[in-house]
């Protein structure tokens, strides 16, 4: 296939997204004449700014894309970029309709398999089914091997680092001390560890280290702004730096704290190293960051907590794991912090 031109679609969430991202670098480094249309929401867009030979199509599902009636629009635009391949992303209602769509126009189109039924084997309650599933990632690349487009992530390279935004940049010039990202926020209760807890881990932490905050929205700026306060050597990024000013400044970090979600995904593209803090979700269903070791992810006793998985999302806590992750004591995660700072 000449100049092949894939059109991709994932609408959600930002964490799923990013994962595309090495996927994507891999298929570029494999196919370098390959162009790639992603459609997706506007906000994604920071994501891909280090692409080349790649459009970014903005979807808009609370205006003229709402409704069947707006997909009907959007496959009518769609069909005005002449892209030889569609791979779905999402599998969802949204993005099968649009295959259903495409398929009859004579489009080649091919679907992530999510795994259900093992996602569901490794999170019921009875029977459970405790094994690593196939990681997101891969689920993505076995999209574009059924389109013709195999790859390896041996080829995947991270990209060279940006420079700093300029606000960042008196820091950087005056600070000797190791950088570590905290995102402490999750979109679901069941992976979000206590914020008193994760307070204690910024006291400790913040004596001999400079710590850059990361978060989204109001509330979080808000929470975030109050640690800024009241530690000298903490940085709230939420409302100063934008999305792709974050990004920017993930490389530079040595190290990133975060929940299963997004922020670790962001960082663990850019090479930096994750620890991870799961508490009803697990590395197991797929969604660690990255190229990171196993034993970057802090989990829950599972001889306490014998039901972790309660789901993929994070989104079911049993009766009586209503403080599961309180168990994990701050003192823990300080010091695999500190283990991951030395190697």
């Amino acid at each position: 296939m000449k100049d092949p031109h894939l059109l991709l679609f994932r609408f959600s969430a930002l964490g799923d997204i990013a994962i595309t991202v090495p996927v994507i670098r891999s298929l570029y480094k494999t196919y370098p004449q390959l162009k790639i249309t992603f459609v997706s929401q506007p906000h994604m867009a920071p994501l891909f700014q280090e692409f080349e030979n790649f459009n970014f199509y903005s979807t808009d599902f609370s205006g003229r894309h709402k409704g069947i009636k707006g997909l009907w629009t959007l496959f009518q635009e769609l069909k005005t970029i002449p892209f030889s391949a569609v791979a779905d992303l999402h599998g969802v209602l949204r993005s099968h309709f649009l295959k259903l769509l495409l398929t009859l126009y004579g489009y080649k189109v091919k679907s992530i398999d999510k795994g259900r039924l093992e996602k569901k084997a490794l999170t019921r309650s009875k029977n459970k089914k405790f094994q690593p599933l196939t990681p997101t990632c891969y689920r993505y690349a076995d999209v574009f091997r059924k389109l013709g487009f195999p790859i390896s992530f041996d080829q995947h390279e991270f990209p060279l680092k940006k420079e700093l935004p300029k606000s960042l940049l008196p820091i950087y010039h005056s600070s000797e001390k190791k950088w570590i990202g905290i995102a402490p926020f999750a979109t679901h209760l069941g992976k979000l560890y206590p914020l008193d807890l994760m307070q204690q881990i910024i006291h400790y932490l913040n004596k001999d280290h400079q710590i850059f905050l990361f978060g989204a929205g109001e509330k979080e700026k808000k929470r975030l702004e109050v640690w800024e306060k009241a530690y000298n050597n903490v940085y709230s990024t939420v409302g100063k730096i934008s999305l792709g000013e974050q990004l920017d400044l993930m490389p530079y970090l040595d190290l990133m704290i975060s929940m299963d979600s997004a922020n670790g995904h962001m960082a663990a593209n850019y090479g930096t190293k994750v620890l991870t803090l799961w508490g009803m979700t697990h590395p197991f269903c797929g969604f660690a960051p990255f190229n990171q070791p196993l034993d970057h992810s802090l989990t829950l006793d599972r001889s306490l907590y014998p039901l972790i998985p309660t789901s993929v999302y994070g989104n079911r806590i049993p009766e009586g794991y209503q403080d599961a992750f309180r168990s994990m004591d701050p003192k823990r995660v300080i010091e695999k912090t500190l283990e991951l700072l030395k190697h």
